[in-house]
């Protein structure tokens, strides 16, 4: 094709001329990650997502100037939902890549919808497909749990990297990932009670192991206790949240500007990210949850007109797949309204798969405040009241 062309299509094989499939994932990642997305089941579940489906929607279909003759590139395409709703918005051009044998679902999707003409389906992993021009506009749901899981948005830097055009538009362009603290949950009483019952478990299952077989376990009972601890006590929990169940409101961990991002400042922060919670009510804070908020605002040159924003904040109606993470404090912080709880947090790849998450985090509660320091003095905080070092995971 001529160079900055996408709309030549080889009749002979249904690809534009120029773009070809990549390479699959390796067997590890495939087993890993990519193997779930294959399943109709899961991609169901997704799209069944009211909020998370038609906030794309909307930030797509609202906006068909930022659509309208357009190129656009749909990054781990899926069922092919995107490239539709981009395809309708007025694209001229549509590449839709998609690792999985889902690919070949998502080209029957299209055909069936009759945009054939107008979407093509790359299989293989975006590093590794080749377009024939580059795009002028990204769209991808590469939100995991606490925003970062799954590591999807190293893919998507990688895709804007070769692909989209200088002004260049991302759906979604700008993301947020906040935290918030939690009162009384029976879910972090029920987790400290299983804890608890497993260390008991352990003195039963040793007893029993010396007196029935006289074997001698006890020098492995520190890992077996490192191990439950992990799994009971460090380990996120999906919870879907209400307002009522909050000690405070979010506040933002990190923002996340996707044109300016880079692969390394997801890899390797060379410094943790911060937020102060301000306590509103007396009593324990158990924990704390984190959840994010993407927005659609197109970019300076291809800018929306209308924003969306997808969130997945507790909300008293209807909650979305992804729902919150909820981290518990064990024991809880003895907190009194207005008090103030700082943090300071390390979002890391776990060493044995480096699409889960590790937090290692500070925290430091602090009562009310005695005066007001005034405009431009930050956070008001007053006597340190607890402080320590948690370390979390997002398995």
């Amino acid at each position: 094709a001529p160079a900055g062309s996408a709309d030549v299509v080889d009749t002979a094989n249904g690809k534009v001329d120029g773009a070809t499939d990549g390479k699959p994932p390796d067997a590890a990642d495939n087993a890993n990650y990519f193997c779930e997305y294959a399943y109709l089941y899961h991609q169901m579940d997704m799209l069944e997502d009211a909020h998370r489906t038609e906030s794309y929607f909307h930030g797509i279909t609202w906006n068909p100037g930022c659509f309208a003759d357009k190129v656009v590139l749909d990054v781990g395409a899926g069922s092919g939902i995107l490239s539709i709703m981009a395809a309708k918005a007025g694209a001229r051009q549509v590449f839709a890549v998609e690792a999985t044998d889902m690919a070949r679902r998502a080209k029957r999707i299209v055909e069936a919808n009759g945009l054939g003409d107008v979407i093509t389906v790359l299989q293989g992993t975006v590093e590794t497909v080749t377009l024939p021009c580059k795009v002028d506009v990204i769209v991808s749901e590469w939100m995991g749990y606490l925003l970062l899981r799954e590591s999807m948005l190293d893919s998507v830097l990688v895709a804007r990297d070769r692909f989209l055009k200088e002004g260049g538009a991302m759906f979604p362009s700008h993301a947020t990932l906040f935290l918030a603290p939690t009162g009384q949950l029976k879910v972090c009483k029920d987790k400290w009670q299983a804890w608890q019952g497993e260390k008991e478990h352990w003195e039963t299952f040793q007893s029993d192991m010396q007196t029935c077989y006289e074997t001698d376990f006890s020098c492995v009972q520190d890992e077996f206790l490192a191990e439950q601890k992990k799994y009971y006590l460090q380990t996120g929990a999906f919870i879907n949240l209400t307002p009522k169940h909050m000690a405070g409101p979010g506040k933002p961990l990190m923002d996340l500007d996707l044109y300016k991002l880079t692969l390394e400042d997801l890899k390797s922060p060379s410094e943790p990210s911060k937020c102060s919670m301000r306590v509103t009510k007396d009593g324990p804070v158990e924990g704390f949850a984190g959840y994010f908020d993407a927005a659609f605002r197109g970019s300076r040159k291809n800018p929306v007109e209308h924003e969306v924003v997808l969130t997945t904040a507790p909300s008293a109606g209807a909650q979305t797949h992804w729902g919150q993470q909820l981290f518990g404090f064990f024991p809880p912080f003895q907190a009194r309204r207005g008090d103030l709880l700082e943090c300071e947090v390390y979002i890391r790849r776990q060493e044995r798969n480096q699409r889960l998450l590790q937090l290692d985090c500070k925290f430091w509660l602090y009562g009310p405040p005695d005066a007001d320091p005034g405009p431009g003095n930050g956070a008001r905080k007053g006597e340190l009241k607890d402080s320590r070092e948690e370390q979390y995971f997002v398995d």
